[in-house]
């Protein structure tokens, strides 16, 4: 690539000087990029125009990327996909991911900035249990720490666990609770509810006026790997926004766990 060298500090979208980069790293990038949320081999053409540049250029960066393996061209219909060097970094940057450690960060900022104490669940044979708890310098709840064991039938966070869960783990752990310290059992309608939110907010379920919400954060195999809970004093304006911005936290770390995102039908 002749340009290989190139320095670029263009404005952004947003108006904002951008770094020095170099400028044919950027535009490979690029590349690779659509071919990595391509759902198969692309034509030429067709890369050419999601990238937004011309065949000549598609072809050129194509071509090296397949040099260094980090393309492949099938010799019969030429169409380009991901190559053995690309997979083999995605796969390395995946065994660094640590999903939990993700969103205990996510949530020790979102307490931070908002009304809500937040904090991060891990599933154990007894059921949820809280593995960081951020409280919130605006409201906090006192009693409830790390290590703490979450009521599985009458939190939200339980109820986010038991909808992806399987359900013979579910049923071990309900059988180390207490019946009147766990709530009722979930029906099926319940939870496939549940699923189709991605989201779930529960009111006064343990003390007066406290709300409390939970998201899951899944990982690269698109299995639960935590819950994001967050309880708060509010009132339902408030509580809708709390819930917003929960699942737009929600949105932006599956993109760093590169798992999938469960949020719909939040406005």
């Amino acid at each position: 690539m002749q340009d290989s060298l190139t320095s670029d500090s263009r404005d952004d979208a947003g108006g904002h000087r951008k770094a020095g980069t170099i400028q044919s790293v950027s535009t490979a990038a690029t590349f690779l990029r659509v071919l990595a949320n391509a759902s198969g081999p692309l034509a030429l053409g067709v890369i050419a125009k999601r990238a937004g540049t011309s065949g000549s250029m598609a072809h050129r960066y194509l071509q090296s990327l397949v040099r260094e393996e980090l393309a492949v061209q099938d010799p019969a219909s030429g169409h380009y996909d991901l190559g053995p060097l690309a997979l083999g970094v995605g796969v390395a940057a995946l065994g660094r991911l640590d999903p939990v450690e993700l969103a205990a960060d996510a949530m020790k900022d979102f307490a931070a900035r908002t009304a809500a104490s937040a904090g991060v669940a891990i599933w154990t044979e007894r059921g949820p249990t809280l593995v960081r708890w951020y409280r919130s310098a605006i409201f906090s709840i006192s009693s409830l720490g790390l290590g703490d064991v979450l009521p599985l039938d009458n939190t939200a966070c339980g109820l986010i666990f038991q909808a992806y869960l399987p359900q013979d783990r579910v049923a071990s752990a309900r059988a180390t609770q207490p019946e009147s310290f766990r709530g009722s059992p979930p029906t099926e309608d319940r939870l496939a509810e549940v699923r189709a939110s991605g989201w779930l907010e529960l009111q006064g379920h343990l003390l007066p006026h406290v709300a409390g919400q939970a998201v899951p954060v899944f990982d690269a195999q698109g299995e639960i790997a935590c819950v994001m809970t967050t309880v708060a004093n509010l009132g339902d304006a408030l509580s809708s926004e709390i819930g917003r911005e929960l699942s737009e936290v929600a949105i932006n770390l599956s993109k760093a766990t590169a798992g999938r995102v469960a949020i719909g039908g939040r406005s």
